[in-house]
């Protein structure tokens, strides 16, 4: 595990992308990704749920041992999913379920209100990433994603979310949809890093969902995120292009067994 501490003192900026099977992991770890997240946004963009409430322990450790498999140097860290961590207690065994599955780490949302939590499952010997600004998991409460740190008593709020999470010994936390401003104040104030997503360019790194830096999930596209491929346009014509060759008769190529 990369000291990300020093990484943030040095001014090295932290790289960190989702991956959900093993042949993403791999690739983004062969590429030198710093760390690897098995996201509960697999809940959207793998299993088709609407938003990330319905995902379950048991799917986590599925994608968890997958991604696995394609990890040799990145630090991998896994998303609790929602009300697997509700009590200290649960979050530790729930957080043993996920280093079992291969997971070097875990990822919990909340601030202040979940510093016991944090700390809990790091004296249980479990390196924690934390999640201040926006939480998916209480998406529903929000009525939707919301721009956070728009106020000075959010901002205030939001530094002491860092406080918290860094004094019970969270390594790093991500800023999600942080006003950039507000961002820079959370990350000159806490001696852990920063991993901003859709938080502007002041964090100490930044996390994208690979299915949006890639273009992989066509119906949906974060504001804040230029993809940088346009993987489902190439599914396409690929598919087109075997659908045409099969219809017309012409020869397929030999692949594996189905």
């Amino acid at each position: 595990m990369k000291n990300f501490t020093e990484m943030k003192r040095a001014g090295q900026r932290i790289t960190a992308l989702t991956a959900y099977d093993y042949p993403t992991a791999r690739l983004l770890d062969e590429s030198g990704i710093d760390i690897i997240l098995v996201g509960d946004s697999v809940g959207m963009v793998v299993l088709g749920y609407e938003d990330t409430t319905r995902v379950t322990l048991p799917e986590m450790l599925h994608h968890t041992r997958a991604a696995a498999r394609g990890v040799k140097r990145a630090l991998l860290v896994a998303d609790m999913p929602i009300h697997t961590y509700d009590s200290p207690e649960q979050a530790v065994a729930s957080a043993r379920e996920l280093v079992g599955a291969g997971a070097q780490a875990v990822k919990l949302e909340g601030g202040a209100s979940h510093a016991r939590h944090i700390e809990a499952v790091v004296q249980a010997g479990i390196s924690v990433m934390g999640h201040i600004g926006m939480l998916p998991q209480s998406v529903r409460e929000e009525g939707g994603y919301r721009l956070k740190g728009r106020s000075q008593s959010e901002v205030e709020q939001l530094i002491q979310d860092g406080h918290a999470v860094e004094k019970a010994g969270a390594f790093a936390v991500v800023l999600e949809i942080v006003k950039s401003d507000a961002a820079k104040q959370i990350t000159d104030a806490v001696g852990i890093p920063t991993i901003g997503i859709g938080s502007g360019e002041h964090c100490d790194g930044q996390i994208l969902v690979t299915h949006d830096l890639i273009g992989l999930f066509p119906w949906f596209t974060p504001k804040f995120v230029s993809p940088a491929g346009r993987v489902a346009d190439e599914i396409r014509r690929a598919a087109t292009a075997f659908i045409e060759r099969t219809q017309s008769g012409s020869p397929l190529s030999n692949g594996r067994n189905a």
